[in-house]
């Protein structure tokens, strides 16, 4: 009978560890995320590994300087997710680039802004003016947008396209009078004179809402499901982590990028952070059931017809619905978990 029993309770081991090999998730041999270098809450699980620790897997981080830099990479397929901003996203898609918007990393508030230098007082004070902006940013996109809102005459203002660091340097030589960058470059135009015209959270009274985003490779994605839901739930780690001791996180994050306290402090609060359940609702991402209609996907196709009017994208390219290019999933599960 002990026999028996022995050999029953051997098999019963045997079935449970090839049952749990089985069912165990594949992870891929490394993750690659592709991010700016500047501050942002993700930053905090690359200090402390935590992204590498909570994936399971070895993490591959790629550091890009323009979102048009990403759409490179994911177009050669070197990255699996990216953090960057809405309006090259929405480029990539409409260029037909195999990826989709998984997440919000943060709503572009004060992170992204005009800087002016003396007699530059409101928006009015560009026309006649030299203004740089990076080409193919949410940065360019806010500044067509603050044009077309507040009637300026376009045709007065020369508009310089440039790298941001392309756009301080050419400050500092006065070949141009404005900017409109994200930090820290913005910082290093206050620092050399400059002063704060405009904000990109005060075009969100007007309707538009611009952001960045987390984008994963779409193959990726279904490859690993786990590894992108664990991904957005570090995330919201860090948001949370960020609330609870802001001036540890920028410290933290400062650290990091090497750039001083005060940059990673403005940068960090110059966006807005919804949570992953707010993520997952029609307001945002959608509820699966009407994407075109959520926020994000109403985003999308006022991006997309802007992208057309100035000659970024075709318009005939623009997809009729949004629905495989923005997904929910992710975030739903990963707030639910």
């Amino acid at each position: 009978m002990s026999a028996i029993r022995g050999l029953t309770l051997a098999v019963s081991a045997l079935l449970f560890t090839v049952h749990t090999v089985w069912a165990a998730p594949q992870l891929p041999p490394e993750v690659r995320v592709a991010f700016s270098g500047g501050s942002q809450v993700l930053v905090l699980a690359k200090a402390d590994g935590s992204l590498e620790k909570a994936l399971g897997t070895p993490v591959k981080w790629v550091q890009f300087a323009s979102g048009a830099d990403a759409l490179s990479y994911f177009a050669s397929d070197a990255i699996d997710i990216a953090n960057f901003g809405s309006s090259p996203a929405v480029a990539g898609i409409v260029r037909k680039l195999p990826v989709e918007i998984i997440g919000v990393s943060g709503v572009i508030a004060s992170y992204e802004r005009l800087i002016g230098k003396d007699g530059i007082d409101s928006l009015k004070g560009l026309e006649g003016k030299r203004v740089a902006y990076p080409p193919n940013s949410t940065a360019q996109y806010a500044l067509e947008a603050a044009i077309t809102v507040h009637k300026l005459d376009r045709s007065q203002i020369k508009l310089i396209p440039l790298r941001p660091a392309e756009m301080v340097a050419a400050w500092k030589r006065g070949d141009i009078d404005a900017g409109y960058v994200w930090a820290p470059f913005a910082q290093e135009l206050e620092a050399s004179g400059g002063h704060q015209v405009f904000a990109t959270k005060e075009l969100q009274k007007d309707g538009y809402l611009i952001y960045n985003n987390y984008v994963v490779r779409k193959a990726f994605a279904q490859q690993y499901p786990q590894v992108v839901t664990e991904f957005l739930r570090v995330h919201q780690k860090k948001v949370d982590e960020f609330r609870r001791d802001p001036q540890k996180a920028a410290a933290t994050v400062a650290r990091e990028v090497g750039a001083p306290v005060t940059t990673a402090t403005n940068t960090l609060g110059g966006l807005e952070y919804p949570s992953l359940k707010e993520q997952a609702s029609q307001a945002w991402l959608g509820d699966g059931n009407d994407t075109d209609n959520s926020g994000i996907g109403k985003a999308a196709a006022k991006t997309a017809a802007f992208l057309s009017d100035i000659g970024e994208v075709r318009k005939r390219d623009i997809p009729a619905s949004w629905k495989e290019a923005i997904n929910a999933d992710f975030a739903r599960q990963a707030a639910e978990q």
